[in-house]
């Protein structure tokens, strides 16, 4: 009988032909080209969509000079040490201005927002001031020009107000309305085309056998995707049959920009996924140096990408966050940060760990009795407890060459907040 020579597996602390993290996204982003199709969105719409063109300011905001402040308008010139009388001549209010003149040793009550008269550059806010009918008494020291908003202080027309490739915020909308602009290009949504794949699994209402589960993969991979700027077309649970999965892989192609499956692209005798890509598209990797989501296949399926995700769901929410995530947001021009926002952060949980592969594990962000932010794990970090994603609100990411992490030790953290 011939010497049995066990395979590499993800039991392995090292796997030969592992791509590092670092080399797969760095893959990924090689392979992806920017889909430059665009439409015009009314402004009220477009929240969370990613701007196709430049905005570019046509007028200058504020439009006008105009107070910062409720109080008296005045010229500089007539500021007179710490106290000082100026006659109040008129009153100027948001939308409506002071027509008149103001001349030297006269001053207009002015509300904030409102105008300022042609002759006056100074405010002093009206907690400063001392108003005897007409006579408006200053104290205090102040300086010419405080308290004014200059005509586009905050944008010049032929400003660059927000650049393509960005998402639109709730911020940015107020910005963009303040210029007029009632629709903007944004770029069209990709089609994601997602499903799952495994005879164990049913759905929702219906009954479980013995050893069948419910399918939970859908739903996360239906909520991380509902948080990005794409439709989604859900398609189900596909049987382990090598026709059906060709089938599914060969129409979700046809109808999508992406697709993703979970479950079925490792090595075990009904896990196709890897075949039929190879049939149909090409293979650019498929194991990754990490832990959880070790099996991660990527590629193409005619003109659609294609990420093949682990099965196991702390795998699949693992994998999408830190590679389909920036992906999804390449192919729509959004522009992105060189890295992912981390922190350095103690950790008062001993983490155990061999070296060999970077491992993403679930933590939780906290504020000791001091204060202090702090870190601890979520428990027991295998990949099939999604409750650990659940409760989590961060990772803590260990790099290949850490053999463990004792109590008390400074971390790299990667709060959930800055991954969508």
């Amino acid at each position: 009988m011939a010497e049995f020579i066990p395979q590499p597996s993800c039991a392995d602390p090292q796997e030969p032909q592992s791509l590092s993290v670092e080399m797969a996204r760095q893959r990924i982003a090689d392979l992806l080209s920017f889909q430059s199709a665009s439409h015009k969105s009314a402004l009220r719409d477009a929240l969370g969509r990613v701007l196709a063109e430049d905005i570019i300011s046509t007028i200058n905001v504020p439009a006008h000079n105009n107070s910062a402040m409720d109080g008296y308008a005045l010229k500089g010139n007539d500021i007179n040490g710490e106290q000082f009388t100026l006659k109040q001549v008129g009153v100027a209010y948001a939308g409506q201005p002071y027509n008149g003149s103001v001349n030297a040793g006269e001053c207009i009550r002015i509300m904030t927002g409102a105008m300022m008269p042609a002759d006056c550059d100074t405010v002093i806010m009206q907690e400063h001031v001392e108003a005897n009918d007409d006579q408006i008494t200053m104290h205090g020291q102040h300086r010419a020009t405080q308290n004014v908003r200059l005509a586009g202080e905050d944008l010049a027309v032929g400003d660059v107000v927000l650049k393509a490739g960005h998402k639109l915020s709730p911020a940015d909308l107020g910005l963009i309305a303040s210029l007029g602009i009632a629709e903007v290009h944004v770029q069209q949504k990709l089609r994601v085309a997602f499903f799952s794949t495994g005879d164990e699994l049913r759905s929702l209402g219906e009954t479980l056998e013995p050893g069948q589960i419910y399918d939970s993969n859908r739903y996360t991979l239906y909520g991380m995707l509902k948080r990005l700027d794409v439709d989604i077309i859900d398609m189900g649970v596909v049987p382990d049959q090598k026709a059906a999965l060709r089938t599914a892989l060969q129409s979700a192609s046809e109808r999508a920009d992406v697709v993703i499956t979970s479950g079925r692209v490792s090595v075990g005798d009904a896990d196709y996924v890897k075949e039929m890509l190879a049939e149909l598209g090409q293979v650019d990797f498929w194991k990754i140096a990490m832990k959880p989501g070790r099996p991660l296949a990527f590629g193409k399926i005619n003109d659609a990408l294609f990420f093949g995700l682990p099965g196991n769901p702390v795998s699949v929410m693992v994998t999408f966050y830190q590679f389909v995530t920036p992906a999804l947001k390449q192919l729509t021009g959004e522009t992105l940060q060189t890295t992912t926002p981390t922190m350095q952060i103690e950790c008062i949980s001993k983490i155990r760990k061999r070296a060999g592969r970077f491992e993403f594990q679930r933590g939780i962000l906290f504020e000791d009795e001091k204060g202090q932010t702090k870190v601890k794990i979520t428990g027991e970090q295998g990949s099939g407890i999604l409750r650990s994603m659940s409760i989590a609100n961060c990772f803590i990411l260990l790099e290949e060459q850490c053999d463990g992490v004792e109590a008390n030790t400074v971390v790299t953290v990667q709060p959930f907040a800055g991954l969508i």
